[in-house]
């Protein structure tokens, strides 16, 4: 499992793809973080990080996808799915070290975003003027949430052998867990279960976590959602061989 994770690494950033993810991620941040005009973190005069987070989910839902588009899709169209699958390492081990390869991906990625904190923490009136407990559960949960669009993107490669095929409807799904059922758990045709249905999407759970209380519920939550579309991935896998 370690072999493959780290194969996994190097392919990342022995090609383009995993500069231009952390690339991309970090420009059109700042550049809406510092940048736009009216609607920025100078003009919004707070200093907090909250426009940074409110819109880190919409540039995860591009990119993340774009990561895990190649996980599988790539193996099959190739012809090397099948001697992957059939090597002496299980479809748990191969699924979890290419998860984690991605993970590890968006972690470089975030990183550098911290300078973002570092600043707003020195240019505050008085220093040290942010919340920073607010500051440091948002950025677990937008890893946590980068963490279920990998699991998502990982089962939307699996299903296909097209890259493209594997992007789109992994966006799709991401957007249902973002979005969707938020605008479901709206509709008052559901009546009593619009709550049930409200706490199936992310955005609430992300939201929780990002005002700085760690709830269990939510990490569970996060956990469990992943261990979900895992094993979907693996299932898939598995009746190659059936």
């Amino acid at each position: 499992m370690i072999a493959l994770f780290r194969k996994e690494i190097n392919s990342f950033f022995s090609s383009i793809i995993g500069y231009i993810v952390i690339i991309l991620f970090l420009l059109v941040n700042a550049i809406f973080f510092w940048l736009v005009a009216d609607d920025n973190i100078l003009y919004y005069g707070y200093a907090n990080m909250d426009l940074f987070f409110d819109r880190a989910p919409y540039i995860f839902l591009l990119l993340i996808p774009a990561v895990t588009m190649r996980s599988f899709a790539e193996e099959k169209s190739i012809g090397t799915i099948e001697s992957l699958i059939t090597k002496p390492i299980s479809e748990t081990k191969i699924i979890l070290a290419k998860y984690f390869a991605s993970v590890v991906l968006v972690i470089f990625a975030i990183l550098p975003t911290f300078t973002y904190y570092i600043s707003l923490y020195y240019v505050g009136n008085p220093v040290g003027n942010i919340d920073t407990g607010a500051v440091m559960g948002s950025y677990l949960g937008l890893l946590l949430l980068a963490s279920i669009y990998v699991s998502i993107g990982m089962l939307a490669s699996s299903l296909t052998d097209n890259q493209i095929v594997s992007l789109l409807v992994s966006i799709a799904i991401c957007l249902l867990m973002t979005w969707g059922f938020n605008f479901l758990g709206s509709l008052k045709s559901f009546k009593s279960l619009n709550l049930f249905i409200f706490e199936l999407g992310v955005l609430p759970h992300y939201v929780s976590i990002s005002r700085g209380v760690i709830d269990t519920r939510d990490v569970i939550y996060f956990l469990s959602a992943n261990a979900f579309f895992l094993l979907c991935t693996k299932t898939v896998l598995q009746k190659r061989k059936w």
